[in-house]
Formats: C-alpha cells, structure tokens, sequence
C-alpha cells in the first residue's frame, strides 16, 4: 500500500493581480500614487533650491582683507563702493561710497568694526568728496555729527551721515552685442579738509558682483595742478576704472531664450506648410492660426525676459522674430479666407438616398382574419373541418391550442415529425364528423 503525501494546500488561495503578471515587469501605479510623488519630489526640489540662501548675509573677507592691507601699507581715507547700479537703459551707473579711514589716529574712537576689521572706522576730520572736479562736493562729512551710543559708549553709524551717491553716464555703445556686451567707466574723486587742504585718498574698492554684471575695478593714484597768480597748486586724486561685464549664467540664459524665441520663429513658418497641404477640412488651420498667434504673443514676453535686457532694438533677434512670426500669422489667415471662399463659391451637394421603407401600419382590427366560430351541434363537417385545421395551423406556428391537436401521418409506420407529443383527440374525417365533435360535449 502505497500512501502518496502532497504538499499542495486543500483550498489554493486567489492569485492575485501582481501574481498573474509576467515577471520583470514593471509594476502599474495609481494616478493618486503618481501625484503623490510628483508633489514629493517637487518639495524636495524647492527645499534644496533653498540651501542656496543659507549664508548670503555673511559678509565676505572681500573687504576686510583689502581695509587691513590698507591700514598696514598705506594709512589713511578709504572710500568703499558697497553698491553699484547698472542702468543700462538710462544708461549710467550709481556707486554708493562709504566714508571711512584705516589706521592709527585716523579714525574715531569707538568707530571700528566696519565690514567685521578692527582698524578701520569712521574718519575723526572733517571732509568734503568732490568727483569729477566738480565744484560742488558730492558730499560733506562732519564727525561732530556722529553720535554716540549712551549704553556702550561705540559711535552709531548713520548712512546719510557716511555715505553719499556718485552718478556716472555710461558709454553704451556696445549694447547691441547682448549678452556679450561691457562698458567701460572711469572716474576720479578728490577730498579735502576744512582749512581747504587736500586728503589724499588711500583707496578705492567697489563690490565684483552683483546680480546681472560682473565688475573689475583698478584704482590709481593722480594728480592734478591749476596755475594762479598766487603760483601752481597741486591736489592730489584718486582715480577708479570699471569695467562691467555680463556674467557667464546670464549669458547663458540669455542665449537659450534667444534661442527658443528663433524656434518659435521657425515653428510658425512650418505650421505656414502644413496649411497649405490642407485642402478639405479647415478645422485643423484653426489651430494652426492659433498657435501662430500664441507665438506672436510670447516672443515679446520672452525677450523681456532676459537678465537686465536692453531695449526691444536688436536687429538679430527680436525685429526678425517678430517679422516672421506675424508674415506666417497672417499667411494661415489668408490661406483659411481663401477656403471659406472656396466653400461658398461652391454649389449644395444633394445626396440621392433611396427612400427608406416605411415600417407598414399594424393591422388594424376590422383587417384581421376572424377565426372561424366554433362548432356545436348543429355545424356541419365543413365548418368542423375549417375550425380543426385553424386549430392545425395554430399548432404548427406554436400557439398554445386547448385541446391539444392530434397530428397522424398518413403511414402510421412513420413517427409524426413535430416535436409536441401525441394528443389524444380523435382523427377528424369528413364522414363521421358529427359523432367525433360530440365526443367533446
């Protein structure tokens, strides 16, 4: 005897659907597991972007390590540029200089700190900043006018009272070279004291960047005299060079939509094409003409899109653009006039359809065959013949007949072809009619 064990469970479980999938597959997902990880990762995306400001408050080492280079070598006023504003379309630049002085005995007590460098502070003589050689000073700085904090005893800095506004015009010659354009700027400035004495001034920084240029400044030392009658007199400038360029990322953003702004040019001169090759139905060059005229739209919005873009007045870029982009829009208008003109001119196209057969009316109740009446005693064979074989008939369409009719064939060796089963009403015949009806009575 032999006893076979199986392993396999009495009641198997349902396959599921992971399970009647072919292997290596990848899996479907919901469309609420899709959205739920779109949103995932675009909140990652913006949490990341975020670091990026961790930071920029910090000061940079920019300027503390030229002030205390300053202080060690050379001693003295120190004028920092701790903003500067490119305007090309005005077009000038503003620097926004901040008076301060580095080294022993040449600043306030109680002033240093400025820009996180301990030997730098607040100028402790009067001053008067002319830039350009203009006659009126630029600015006029007063150290009686600081004041002090009460509590701790340090100099409060007042940015009206420490800074003052330059404004240089700016060559724009080269503004037509977006985004490769630079400007040149030269400036000299001059101080001089109270008694009308000239201060040298001992250096010149400026910020390198900022958030559409990059900027290089070289500083030097000038003079200049003017001869009197009392004899020559000599002051002692300082004089700036910048030179502002664009930054790379700004170049490169610039050249892609400068670049998108052609292909849109380009898409609308192909979408011109394609309604040409239209002749039958116009809806499509609906589509077209709106797509065209979305195009027209957005160059213009794209173009003043570009980092610090000058004016709408390159002749590379945006008249072409735009020239091309509003031929096509108006070539896809007058190709769709010129099919609705086609399609009025045209004649109604009558289509011969044979008529359709209208279903005939039910028949009515006076149209219907009346079936004949049923026999008594006083019929004849004839009525009882008719009335049986409308029974027959009835029974070979498949009515329900009562009483049920009895079919024999003419040999009784061959068995009755209809699937109903024997009755057991008797043969009718025409010679014995009257004693077979009577059966039924």
């Amino acid at each position: 005897m032999s006893v076979h064990l199986s392993l396999e469970p009495a009641h198997p479980e349902p396959q599921t659907i992971v399970d009647s999938l072919p292997p290596n597959r990848p899996l479907p997902l919901r469309g609420a597991i899709i959205i739920k990880l779109a949103v995932a990762v675009s909140l990652i995306f913006i949490f990341t972007i975020c670091f990026c400001f961790v930071g920029a408050d910090v000061d940079e080492d920019y300027f503390k390590k030229s002030l205390t280079e300053t202080a060690n070598s050379s001693p003295g006023v120190v004028l920092l540029g701790e903003s500067v504003d490119v305007d090309v379309d005005e077009p000038s630049i503003t620097i926004r200089w901040s008076i301060i002085a580095c080294g022993e005995g040449f600043f306030l007590p109680g002033s240093t700190g400025v820009h996180k460098s301990t030997v730098c502070g607040m100028p402790s003589q009067p001053l008067r900043i002319f830039v350009d050689n203009n006659l009126q000073p630029a600015a006029t700085y007063d150290p009686a006018q600081i004041p002090l904090d009460r509590d701790t005893g340090s100099r409060r800095s007042i940015q009206n009272l420490v800074q003052f506004d330059s404004d240089h015009v700016l060559d724009v010659h080269e503004a037509r070279v977006y985004p490769f354009d630079t400007y040149l700027l030269s400036s000299t400035l001059r101080a001089v004291s109270a008694t009308n004495d000239t201060v040298p001034i001992r250096k010149l920084l400026t910020i390198d960047i900022t958030s559409s240029f990059d900027i290089d400044t070289t500083d030097s030392e000038t003079y200049s005299s003017s001869t009197s009658s009392a004899g020559t007199v000599t002051y002692t400038s300082r004089d700036i060079d910048m030179h502002v360029a664009r930054p790379t990322s700004a170049r490169i953003f610039a050249l892609a939509l400068f670049a998108l702004n052609w292909i849109m040019a380009h898409v609308t001169v192909g979408l011109v094409l394609l309604c040409r090759r239209i002749h039958s139905n116009v809806r499509p060059i609906f589509k077209h003409l709106l797509s065209a005229g979305a195009i027209l739209i957005a160059i213009p919005q794209m173009r003043n899109s570009m980092p610090d873009a000058p004016g709408f007045d390159d002749t590379i870029g945006y008249f072409p653009q735009m020239i091309i982009a509003g031929t096509s829009t108006i070539s896809i208008l007058l190709i769709l006039i010129g099919h609705e003109i086609d399609h009025l001119r045209e004649p109604p196209i009558v289509l011969n359809r044979p008529p359709r057969d209208l279903p005939s009316p039910p028949p009515s109740a006076l149209n219907r065959i009346r079936p004949p009446p049923t026999p008594t005693k006083d019929s004849s064979s004839l009525q009882i013949a008719q009335y049986e074989r409308h029974r027959a008939m009835q029974h070979m369409k498949g009515e329900y007949v009562f009483p049920p009719v009895n079919l024999l064939p003419s040999d009784p060796s061959v068995g009755s072809p209809h699937r109903r089963t024997k009755s057991t009403m008797p043969k009718i015949s025409e010679g014995s009619g009257d004693s077979r009806f009577s059966d039924f009575l």
